[in-house]
């Protein structure tokens, strides 16, 4: 099948596009320009339209249907909500795209909705507000650490807080990702912790699996309020008192860069997407706890 991938210009888009060549699968990566490694990594490289484009969607469908694209894994979070409207649409033209529903779409790429969703399930997260009431600010609507800081005087806060930005109050602890595999059914296939370590502008840079079950528990209870559909990616805190109480930060409803190591702790999820889409039943296998994984920077020559 060919599998498409996006944001290929990133720098660990690396991983999806090897997971789909070891499963037999053809790979098919994609971006804005082709100046990036993975133009000469993938099977294929599509250059897509910016999303400012005003017939994006147009010409996304043209380009899908002439490359012939069986399955679309989405990743960029500007595209996710016109992936999701569509996801219907493409599958009448032969192409699967593995993406939740636009409700949870809608919910968690916004982190006020995404609070008063957290809010309404008695889910622990950290007090958020929509006026620089906390001294922890970033954008309301966003991804990564672009736009984040703390200001504690609070005439500052107040001068230096913008339009569609949210304040939280500052946690301590020990920050995790979790990378979970949704099935067809909302159930989970995997819930796969693991620490955050050597963070660089909101992406780690090592990290090893932890299966505390607490985490899994509380993420569990998250999933069952919702309607995951495949890969998704939970950030969260694990907080340093006597009950060690989980606090959710955000849900990235997509792919992530970092679930090479949830990939390796349990197998290449590729053939799982295409099970889901499927409609077919997924057995797990056992997760290998305390896998470490370190990223390091590897060159590509083309003449």
């Amino acid at each position: 099948m060919k599998i498409l991938t996006e944001a290929g210009g990133s720098l660990v888009s690396n991983f999806m596009i090897e997971s789909i060549q070891k499963s037999g699968n053809f790979s098919v990566s994609s971006d804005i320009q082709k100046n990036c490694a993975a133009a000469n990594i993938a099977d294929d490289f599509l250059i897509f339209p910016r999303v400012s484009d005003n017939e994006l969607w147009n010409e996304i469908e043209n380009i899908l249907i002439n490359k012939k694209i069986d399955i679309v894994i989405p990743s960029f979070d500007e595209m996710l909500m016109g992936w999701s409207k569509r996801k219907e649409y493409f599958a009448m033209k032969g192409i699967q795209v593995l993406i939740s529903p636009q409700h949870v779409i809608n919910i968690f790429q916004d982190k006020w909705k995404t609070y008063e969703f957290f809010s309404k399930y008695s889910i622990p997260a950290p007090l958020t507000s929509l006026s620089p009431e906390f001294p922890f600010l970033k954008p309301r609507f966003g991804r990564g650490s672009e736009g984040i800081f703390v200001e504690k005087d609070v005439s500052e806060r107040v001068k230096k807080f913008q339009k569609d930005y949210v304040s939280q109050e500052i946690i301590s602890g020990i920050e995790y990702t979790v990378d979970c595999l949704f099935d067809h059914l909302n159930k989970p296939v995997y819930i796969i912790p693991r620490k955050r370590q050597n963070v660089s502008k909101g992406k780690s840079l090592s990290g090893i699996v932890c299966m505390n079950e607490k985490i899994i528990n509380e993420v569990k209870k998250l999933a069952n309020a919702t309607s995951f559909i495949g890969p998704i990616n939970i950030q969260l805190f694990l907080e340093n008192n006597v009950e060690q109480t989980v606090k959710f930060i955000e849900v990235n409803p997509r792919i992530a860069g970092g679930m090479a190591l949830g990939f390796s702790a349990s197998e290449n999820w590729v053939p799982l997407f295409i099970d889901i889409l499927k409609n077919k039943k997924i057995k797990p296998k056992a997760i290998r706890n305390n896998l470490q994984m370190f990223r390091y920077y590897k060159e590509i020559f083309v003449e």
